[in-house]
């Protein structure tokens, strides 16, 4: 495997547990609709949330929320919603990025919740 899938797969496994320490519910990781994939589908208190994990080994060139670009999140709205509607779910949804950076042995992460919201 790439280096940088091993990476990613680190960081999906440092957000799972951040996650699981603040009471959410994981319901999928890695769940596909087409080519779309979102990362981790939560829920938390009565909120479905999608949660894209961007993880770097740095933030040299720029911080790894920003790779989270309207193209990826039209892809992320596109995904929740056959999601939704696969589930016939009636939850309120929200769009989280969960930023990693790790250095050595150690990581930095940040949630940010409600990172953005689907346009009409």
């Amino acid at each position: 495997m790439a280096e940088h899938n091993d990476l990613g797969k680190k960081g999906e496994e440092i957000a799972l547990q951040h996650l699981k320490k603040n009471r959410y519910s994981i319901l999928e990781t890695n769940w596909r609709f087409g080519k779309d994939e979102i990362d981790i589908i939560a829920k938390h208190e009565e909120m479905l949330v999608i949660v894209e994990v961007k993880t770097r080994s740095s933030n040299y060139l720029e911080e790894p929320e920003f790779a989270v670009t309207k193209k990826k999140q039209g892809f992320l709205i596109r995904a929740a919603n056959a999601y939704i509607d696969k589930k016939d779910l009636e939850l309120e949804c929200r769009f989280d990025i969960i930023s990693i950076i790790v250095y050595s042995n150690k990581s930095i992460l940040e949630h940010i919740e409600d990172a953005f919201y689907p346009t009409l």
